[in-house]
């Protein structure tokens, strides 16, 4: 007897990082002289790799060459995994871990996505993210599998000397960033309920 379901074939390359958790996705792309298909996502297979996780909601930005936006978290029980991905335009993703007890508190995970190598990054709960955005504009787009919680909101510094992030500005340049997340407050500071579990 045949079976009705395909095959799983991957669909992505699943680049571990120096974070647990934290992985960079690629996408195999088909591509001709009529342009190109690629799939961005499949259920089984990121649940083979990375786990189970119920993305309920994508979100969509779009920001001009030197906007920053983050640190941003949700604390618990809003806190929020996030899969993100540029369509056009050219980012440098940060995602900080901030779980309490972790062995890689205060370190990063830095990713560079743009429209043209059209990688992810998979965020998981318990870490701040912000992006910098490297073009004359970005469309930024992302999975997340709990909803905007505005009373659970926190942030981090952008410019936390502990953290010490290389954003790759531009020499000479203004960061673009909101009056909110200028007036964050610095990791050792922040509300949160993050604990880490080994």
């Amino acid at each position: 007897m045949l079976s009705l379901l395909p095959e799983i074939k991957n669909i992505m390359i699943y680049k571990k990082t120096e974070i647990a958790g934290v992985w960079i996705l690629e996408p195999k792309v088909f591509g001709d002289s009529r342009g190109y298909f690629m799939e961005t996502y499949k259920e089984p297979e990121f649940e083979q790799y990375i786990g189970r996780i119920r993305f309920m909601q994508d979100n969509e930005s779009c920001s001009t060459q030197g906007v920053l936006r983050g640190l941003h978290y949700q604390l618990e029980p809003y806190t929020q995994s996030k899969l993100v991905r540029v369509i056009y335009g050219k980012v440098f993703d940060i995602a900080v871990d901030v779980r309490k007890g972790s062995p890689t508190f205060g370190k990063y995970i830095a990713a560079e996505l743009s429209g043209e190598n059209r990688q992810q990054l998979f965020i998981p709960k318990g870490f701040a993210h912000g992006f910098h955005v490297m073009s004359e504009t970005a469309v930024f787009t992302y999975k997340v599998d709990n909803p905007y919680a505005p009373a659970y909101e926190r942030g981090i510094r952008f410019n936390d000397p502990t953290i010490d992030i290389d954003w790759r500005l531009l020499p000479g340049s203004m960061v673009n960033t909101s009056e909110k997340d200028r007036n964050t407050p610095l990791l050792n500071d922040a509300e949160n309920n993050f604990i880490y579990n080994v």
